[in-house]
């Protein structure tokens, strides 16, 4: 990471920067401006807090994560409503933006941008224009695509501020990285679903846990369709036969990948990003 840093850093300077490099804080400047991780389920709101930052407003922790409403697995819950907290965990980016307007005194306006299914768009390039111009980017991924080999499936989405781009590689807050292009634009394409590791389900399937409920939860079709309570009974048989076990089940997740830009309302930059097209697809 620090390689990739110090080039970023030679390329400093108006008169240099290619359209493929911006940088809203050197590296050390996110360094010691970053927010690390304010609370369970909270990197929606920690991103959050360092928008407001990156746009000259300071708002404390405690407070944007109010705005944001935050909300936090039921550990404790039986596993249809386990499952239920699980999918909507965290924030959606519709709650960063709420959060973000709200925390700001109206002062924020953000814009999502999906991006899937794929979109025609060079993410560096794209990201890179639109920072340039002031905007602040924050990410919304599934953590559980484009895992490398060896490594455990992570047990969640996350949101991330991008507080820069050079070719080939994005530089992100909480924590503070730098990942490739590529990468990056795989978890920013996933369809809305949440992997939930086996014994994160076996341990709440209790004799009296009714699993009829699972295939109409809050009558969102997509947990008929993913078919939960089929997923859960195999993991079930699966305890009493010597066969190959499901590792995961799928359920749907409340949130979508892709980009928010954040800018301040009355800049030409805020009007700008309200009358933006939506990246076209693929």
């Amino acid at each position: 990471m620090e390689a990739v840093c110090e080039q970023v850093h030679e390329g400093d300077g108006e008169e240099h920067a290619g359209e493929d490099e911006a940088m809203l804080w050197s590296f050390q400047e996110a360094l010691e401006r970053q927010t690390l991780q304010i609370g369970a389920s909270a990197c929606g709101a920690t991103a959050v807090v360092d928008v407001l930052k990156a746009l000259s407003i300071d708002v404390a922790p405690e407070e944007a994560d109010r705005c944001v409403q935050t909300r936090l697995r039921r550990n404790e819950s039986p596993l249809p409503d386990y499952l239920l907290s699980r999918s909507e965990a965290g924030a959606t980016h519709a709650q960063l933006i709420q959060g973000a307007q709200e925390a700001s005194k109206g002062k924020v306006i953000g814009r999502f941008f999906h991006l899937h299914p794929r979109r025609r768009v060079q993410l560096v390039p794209w990201l890179a224009r639109w920072i340039r111009n002031g905007a602040v980017p924050v990410a919304t991924m599934n953590m559980q695509q484009a895992v490398p080999e060896g490594e455990e499936v992570p047990d969640a989405w996350h949101h991330q501020l991008i507080f820069g781009v050079a070719p080939n590689a994005v530089f992100m807050t909480n924590p503070l990285d730098v990942e490739s292009e590529g990468l990056v634009h795989q978890r920013l394409c996933s369809e809305s679903v949440l992997l939930i590791r086996r014994d994160d389900v076996l341990q709440r399937l209790t004799a009296d846990c009714c699993l009829s409920g699972l295939s109409d939860i809050q009558s969102d079709p997509r947990w008929r369709a993913l078919d939960i309570q089929g997923q859960v009974k195999q993991m079930s048989r699966e305890e009493e036969q010597d066969q190959p076990k499901l590792t995961h089940i799928r359920i749907p997740a409340a949130y979508s990948s892709g980009i928010t830009l954040f800018a301040l309302r009355e800049s030409e930059l805020g009007q700008e990003l309200i009358n933006a097209a939506e990246l076209a697809l693929l």
